[in-house]
């Protein structure tokens, strides 16, 4: 698992803790971690039940006096910086964390290595209500002080950091060592230029668990740490407005907020119909126009773009273009992926196929097929229609996380909405072998061709090739070409796009198959992505509203530099 670049290990502050800590190392054992408990000061007895553990690879320091969970903490992180890690797992020693996310939080830091990787509290029952509440005032807090959204929690004390960036943070100035440490840290981290990025852990508050919280010492001491934050983000806000406005790549945008809300909508769709759904939708949609910046700006930069382009080519577009229909077409679109899993579209009357579909697919049945789709049009209509008319399976693969909680509330409604979704963060030979397969066994896999890759080798540049989209070079990801070449199976294009009130399905061949020949092959990937792009856009031109890429396609994200933190103090 470990490697030169991305050697973790695991550091656990703990203060009267021992009673817990053989039942936290023993969860941790499976993952075969280096482990650092840091004593903080603590009484006798856990001293003794601290020296009675064992377990492979256990360090333990012991402080002589209580020093706060962030002076611990901290300790902790020196130590590891002399052992040769460069990332440290902090968790808690009471048991409060899912340790069975480890993995998910570790592979998340070895997917981004430079960023703070943080869990996001799944409340149960047992959270006393006060503390619960008591969250949302440092929420309002963070986002004040780092004029952003984008710190979605930063009192969870489950995170993986950056060991040079935090250390070196560490080493130039104070960092609040009690209760303070986890909120100030991340937002100095994010001063710095070290951004954080989330995933959602269940958390538990134990029976008879043993709290440090001070309620007059701590409320106080975190409220002067937001006073220091508050007079410190002032001279700091060109800088935070210029990070804001930076277009930023599409897998960093998050996802917007909004999951209750979507699930009420979905639940008015299903006992009320298309009709009131639809007049809601409206007044939800302008609210995600308004707030959306960054999306509205791409939304209005495309529309520029393919309404001059539909000038010089001498096409006359079916439908007005705004940014605001544009918005309410994406989720219209939500609605349509869950009628169609749900069996509630009927075929000849809301979906049906254009000219020449039909024939295309029913030409290639019995055939293992790749499908180059896209973010143009509802290819997930497609794959549901497919499966319930013909028992054809379609694979997709997915290589984002960003619609996962969409996924979650879909699936809620529409159970086999997840089936047969392939989750890759690269495309590798394990991935290629397992496509393979798929494509042995007859069955089609579908592949976006229109997104480049959220992971890239550190210091390294994106595999993209650049093709004329809309009268301006755009980055194509190399890797489902490539991927289509090796597999050595017929190419299909396919979308699904809405057209005088129904969605047209349009299907065609691409390649049989598509031949990247070693001598030649950049120029032949050149030339197969030109034409993907030329077919993008031809179709692109037919339903312009359908595109669903709301970011700049058109540029690639620039890798951030790190920031030097001027002193406040």
């Amino acid at each position: 698992m470990l490697n030169a670049d991305f050697s973790p290990c695991v550091v656990i502050p703990c203060y009267n803790h021992g009673a817990t800590m053989a039942s936290v190392l023993a969860r941790l054992a499976p993952f075969a971690l280096p482990v650092i408990v840091v004593d903080d000061g603590s009484d006798l007895s856990t001293q003794q039940q601290l020296a009675q553990l064992h377990a492979e690879d256990l360090h333990i320091l012991r402080l002589p006096v209580n020093q706060g969970k962030g002076a611990a903490v901290i300790a902790g992180l020196q130590v590891a910086r002399q052992k040769g890690y460069t990332h440290v797992l902090q968790l808690d020693a009471d048991g409060q964390h899912a340790i069975e996310d480890v993995p998910r939080l570790l592979e998340e830091a070895r997917r981004y290595p430079d960023s703070l990787i943080s869990g996001r509290p799944r409340y149960d029952d047992s959270v006393p209500k006060a503390r619960l509440y008591g969250r949302y005032i440092t929420h309002f807090w963070v986002w004040v002080e780092t004029l952003s959204f984008s710190i979605k929690d930063s009192m969870c004390g489950f995170r993986v950091y950056p060991l040079t960036s935090t250390l070196a943070l560490c080493d130039r100035r104070a960092i609040g060592q009690r209760m303070d440490f986890d909120t100030e840290i991340m937002v100095r981290l994010y001063w710095q230029g070290t951004p954080s990025r989330f995933l959602v852990t269940r958390v538990t508050y134990p029976e008879a668990g043993l709290s440090h919280f001070d309620a007059l010492r701590d409320n106080l001491r975190i409220s002067w740490m937001h006073t220091r934050l508050f007079f410190g983000m002032l001279p700091r806000i060109p800088r935070l407005l210029t990070m804001r406005k930076q277009q930023a790549h599409w897998s960093g945008e998050p996802e917007r907020r909004g999951q209750a809300g979507l699930r009420f909508m979905l639940a008015l769709w299903r006992y009320g119909g298309r009709l009131p759904f639809t007049l809601l939708l409206w007044p939800v949609v302008a609210v995600y126009w308004l707030t959306g910046r960054n999306a509205r700006r791409a939304s209005q930069a495309y529309l520029q773009r393919i309404a001059a382009c539909a000038q010089r080519r001498h096409v006359t577009l079916s439908q007005p273009l705004n940014s605001y229909r544009h918005f309410l077409r994406f989720a219209e679109a939500m609605l349509d992926k869950v009628a169609s899993w749900r069996g509630e579209l009927r075929w000849g009357k809301e979906i049906d196929f254009a000219p020449g579909a039909e024939a295309a697919i029913r030409q290639a049945e019995g055939k293992g097929q790749l499908i180059l789709a896209s973010h143009l049009g509802d290819i997930e209509a497609c794959r549901a229609m497919a499966q319930q008319v013909s028992g054809l399976v379609i694979n997709a693969l997915v290589f984002t996380d960003n619609a996962q909680r969409f996924r979650a509330v879909l699936e809620t409604i529409a159970p086999h909405a997840g089936v047969n979704l392939m989750p890759v963060s690269d495309i590798g030979p394990d991935t290629a072998i397992l496509l393979q397969q798929k494509i042995d066994a007859g069955e089609w896999v579908a592949i976006v061709g229109d997104r480049t890759a959220v992971h890239r080798q550190r210091g390294g540049e994106p595999r993209v090739v650049w093709s004329e989209f809309l009268g301006q070079p755009a980055p194509f990801p190399q890797g489902p070409f490539v991927l289509a070449s090796a597999l050595r199976c017929p190419v299909m294009l396919m979308f699904a796009l809405r057209e005088q009130g129904k969605l047209r399905v349009y299907c065609e061949p691409f390649a049989d198959p598509l031949r990247l020949p070693r001598a030649t092959r950049q120029q032949a990937l050149q030339a197969t992505v030109d034409c993907y792009a030329q077919r993008l856009e031809t179709y692109a031109l037919k339903a312009p509203l359908d595109w669903f890429n709301f970011f700049d396609f058109w540029t690639l994200p620039a890798h951030p530099a790190r920031r030097e933190e001027p002193s406040d103090e």
